[in-house]
């Protein structure tokens, strides 16, 4: 990719498109295609939004990715990619495909099933706000009815992870590890299987820290950033972790979506 020229992926779906999303920024992350951005188009109805959609890509000269569960959409889609020259990558079409190969079963054909006002959906709902309830401490007493309890010194990602996890459902609350502070005792009564201390390079969290204090227009050589105090603080840290027995995940480079992968198949 040369760096001056800017590219765009359409992102197409009858429903919201966090599916095809998904799958195109975990595409981007595997390639230095920061120039790369995403334009996403949802609950498209018609085949003439389609032909509008792809005319529009094609004077782009991006590609489109979709999730369309109406066969007369994905259709007018592949037809219209032909026709313009545009390539249309289809992310839903050949699971359902292998679903009906496999079992002979025949797909709903209904947009926004993910989506629909289930039992999960309320259950992600509860999880969300309980994780902005809890987060960084906030709650102590409700570290006991947490499915999960992260610890990490500043900038480990706690709050995000925390985020991400909640919206598959599980409760988390988060809770900072600073030498001088002492931990609340609800977090001793805690089982160590439902705890995971996140830490980080000491050299990787140098650099976020101080990247947050430009951020925040503090001075460079504020004690937070400093190279010492950060490894005070990952050594308090570690030896807290230890005691409680818990799983400890290194996040230095590791995405949240890796990281949440980790912490859900060890719940599970």
């Amino acid at each position: 990719m040369k760096e001056e020229q800017q590219y765009e992926i359409t992102i197409c779906s009858d429903s919201v498109g966090e599916t095809a999303e998904a799958v195109v920024r975990a595409t981007i992350r595997q390639f230095d295609a920061h120039q790369v951005r995403t334009k996403r188009i949802g609950h498209i109805k018609t085949e003439d939004e389609i032909r509008t959609i792809m005319e529009e890509a094609a004077k782009r000269g991006g590609f489109v990715a979709y999730t369309l569960v109406q066969p007369e959409l994905r259709e007018m889609m592949k037809e219209e990619a032909v026709r313009l020259g545009v390539r249309a990558v289809d992310i839903m079409g050949p699971m359902m495909q292998a679903f009906i190969d496999t079992w002979g079963d025949a797909p709903k054909r209904k947009p926004g099933l993910l989506h629909q006002l289930d039992e999960d959906y309320f259950r992600r709902v509860e999880a969300i706000e309980f994780a902005v309830k809890c987060d960084d401490g906030r709650d102590t007493s409700a570290l006991l009815k947490a499915n999960l309890v992260l610890i990490g010194v500043s900038r480990t990602s706690k709050t995000p992870l925390s985020i991400f996890l909640a919206h598959k459902g599980i409760k988390v609350s988060n809770l900072p590890l600073v030498p001088e502070v002492k931990p609340p005792k609800e977090l001793f009564l805690v089982p160590g299987n439902r705890i995971v201390g996140l830490t980080m390079d000491a050299d990787k969290l140098y650099k976020i820290r101080t990247e947050r204090l430009k951020a925040v227009g503090l001075p460079f050589g504020a004690k937070y950033a400093a190279i010492e105090r950060i490894d005070e603080e990952l050594r308090y840290a570690q030896a807290l972790m230890k005691q409680l027995g818990c799983l400890v995940i290194n996040v230095t480079d590791k995405a949240i979506e890796e990281t949440a992968g980790i912490i859900m198949g060890y719940l599970n």
